[in-house]
């Protein structure tokens, strides 16, 4: 069983680091038409604490992740008929409805779906709690109004080392301190990515591997790291396939969709393709919320998910082929969404469309970027304005 899981809090005395009174209050206390916006950094906790909390509150949580409800339309047909049922559930004394990953709603690309949420805010019966790691992004102006801010923080090394020992000692996992120690400074305060961390090192009961997530000081080929993964069972060999190889992770998955097919039959093609889609998603949420811890969960499931995709090894050894062809095609779309992008930006501050802007103004909005016009009414990020001025 997943260690993540396996040791959610199930009280709220089990949620680490995090001062949880205001949350507890929102929901003891809940009053019609306000909402609570919990916000902190990846891994602190804050769908645990939820959970937690509701569990002690004998409530039922009905949990929707924005990115699956995004625009009006949905947000009122899920959201809407969570807050209009009763629980499903006699025993229970009412529901929490969860908010996810609020950030996953565009403010132009889904319009209308935070008008629609303070709406639901201002009627729902029932406690409405929403998750963020950014909450004043301009786009939340309006449902902030409707919530009361709940901040939690960036988890200390101390809180995460405790934990660790904890499920060492539960899990009858042989360690050092020190090694221990390293691995909780490591996680950058997400206790999600340590303890997933701590699993895959501790495979054979003891943790004394931890230079398998060292520095990248030395380059490896391309097709040795296909052939660990591909060959190999074992997810410590795997997980680390990739971490010499001088290529950024997005190509380093065009290899492996380019030889999967190669290597695997049947339904492990299929469970290889399902991970490899996975750590695309993950991949994707860095793009758009810059959360790089994210980038642990996609390099696992790009290397041991993929390896251990396969009932057994294959016997038979492949000429693993370059992924040339694919390349050109993704740095073709990547050039298109980032143009696509920028002129979403202007379009929606000069009033028009995002077809309008790349045909009539973007080539002169490059050409005055060149001769040094900054364009800051636009909001456009550095990484733009340096694609704008190539």
């Amino acid at each position: 069983m997943n260690y993540t899981d396996k040791y959610l809090p199930k009280t709220s005395a089990e949620v680490v680091g995090q001062d949880l009174k205001g949350l507890k209050e929102f929901v003891s206390n809940f009053k019609k038409g306000k909402a609570a916006f919990v916000y902190g950094p990846v891994g602190c906790g804050k769908t645990s604490a939820i959970y937690a909390i509701a569990a002690e509150s004998e409530m039922e949580v009905f949990e929707v992740n924005a990115s699956d409800a995004r625009n009006k339309s949905q947000i009122e047909d899920i959201v809407g008929s969570a807050t209009q049922q009763q629980s499903l559930f006699s025993f229970n004394k009412g529901k929490i409805v969860l908010i996810d990953e609020v950030d996953g709603i565009s403010g132009q690309k889904d319009r209308g779906g935070v008008t629609a949420l303070v709406k639901l805010i201002i009627d729902s019966p029932f406690p409405m709690i929403i998750t963020a790691n950014d909450p004043f992004d301009k786009k939340f102006s309006g449902l902030r109004k409707k919530c009361t801010l709940l901040e939690f923080n960036t988890l200390d090394h101390e809180a995460i080392l405790n934990k660790l020992k904890h499920i060492c000692e539960n899990e009858g996992i042989e360690y050092k301190e020190e090694l221990l120690s390293d691995l909780a400074r490591r996680s950058g305060g997400d206790l999600r990515a340590a303890i997933n961390d701590l699993q895959m090192l501790t495979g054979e009961g003891k943790l004394d591997n931890l230079e398998l997530i060292g520095f990248r000081d030395k380059t490896e080929n391309m097709l040795n790291a296909l052939l660990k993964v591909f060959k190999t069972t074992d997810a410590n060999v795997a997980n680390s396939a990739f971490w010499n190889v001088n290529e950024d992770i997005d190509k380093q998955m065009l290899w492996l969709e380019e030889n999967i097919p190669r290597e695997y039959k049947g339904k492990d093609i299929a469970n290889a393709f399902d991970c490899l889609s996975k750590a695309s998603v993950y991949m994707g949420r860095i793009r758009r919320w810059q959360h790089w811890r994210f980038l642990v969960y996609a390099g696992t499931l790009m290397s041991a998910g993929v390896a251990l995709s396969k009932k057994e090894k294959y016997k038979e050894m492949i000429t693993y082929k370059p992924t040339s062809r694919i390349l050109k095609i993704w740095m073709a779309n990547m050039k298109y969404q980032k143009r696509k992008e920028i002129a979403r930006k202007i379009a929606e501050k000069t009033h028009t469309s995002a077809k309008r802007v790349i045909s009539d103004v973007l080539p002169y909005v490059q050409t005055m970027i060149k001769k040094g016009k900054e364009f800051r009414e636009f909001d456009l990020s550095e990484e733009e304005i340096t694609w704008l001025r190539k």
